[in-house]
């Protein structure tokens, strides 16, 4: 049976929720969904969720009761998932850090801007190849670039699986010199309690994730539309990682 999902923020469906809404409705999951400038009711929750995933969602949209809720759940053997944006983690406005549910999350969130907003891209390079999220994917053949994130820190005992390394490009006289700098966390997993969390550095829609909305070799592509939102067509390995990533974070439920 499909993860029934809730899926709070990205601004709206006809706006950056449309990528990761017609993902799911591609893939035939069922989620429900709450928009950044709406508050999450408490009736929501009489829905049974696999999976809540949080992307450009500010945590003052979330009352404590309901984040105690929803942290309680995790704990009980339900999958987390925070997506990277302005509205994430720290970022701006965010606020992830004053919350109940931060507990739940596999990273310490800091209380200044987190945001890396570069004008230089960053390779994307695996951890651990092995790990379920990233496995038939062309991390070494073509490493797919997103141009920023929120700078993260994994908690004591969460796992880095995948992280991103500055890349710098330079016109010289001779030709262009590339150079590698310096190293973030992309993906960190671990569990609170029974449940499985995940947070993801970058965003799921552009502008962040940039040319990795598109990755994937060939012609390959896949195409959604949930109701109500714009329609998408993204690369196959991008669709895939975001699959895997959530299924993972159902876990066993």
């Amino acid at each position: 049976m499909a993860p029934r999902v809730l899926y709070c923020g990205d601004t709206s469906l006809k706006g950056a929720a449309a990528y990761l809404a017609g993902l799911m409705t591609s893939w035939h999951w069922d989620f429900d969904y709450v928009p950044s400038d709406q508050a999450l009711a408490a009736d929501v929750l009489t829905r049974e969720h696999d999976v809540f995933v949080f992307s450009d969602y500010p945590a003052s949209r979330l009352g404590s009761d309901v984040a105690a809720d929803i942290r309680d759940r995790i704990n009980a053997g339900a999958g987390l998932l925070m997506i990277g944006g302005w509205e994430s983690f720290h970022g701006l406005g965010g606020d992830w850090d004053q919350s109940p549910l931060a507990v739940a999350l596999p990273v310490e969130i800091g209380t200044a801007d987190d945001r890396v907003n570069s004008d230089e891209a960053c390779y994307v390079t695996v951890a651990s190849e092995s790990h379920p999220i990233v496995t038939g994917l062309p991390w070494r053949e073509r490493p797919p670039l997103v141009g920023g994130f929120n700078r993260i820190v994994p908690k004591a005992g969460a796992t880095t699986v995948l992280e991103l390394t500055r890349l710098r490009v330079r016109r010289e006289a001779t030709g262009f010199k590339i150079e590698f700098g310096e190293s973030a966390p992309l993906l960190i997993i671990s569990q609170h309690g029974v449940g499985r969390t995940a947070a993801f550095a970058s965003d799921v829609a552009p502008h962040w994730i940039g040319p990795m909305v598109d990755w994937g070799p060939g012609p390959q592509r896949v195409t959604g539309q949930a109701a109500g939102a714009d329609a998408i067509e993204v690369g196959a390995a991008y669709a895939q990682f975001f699959r895997q990533l959530l299924t993972w974070c159902r876990g066993t439920r």
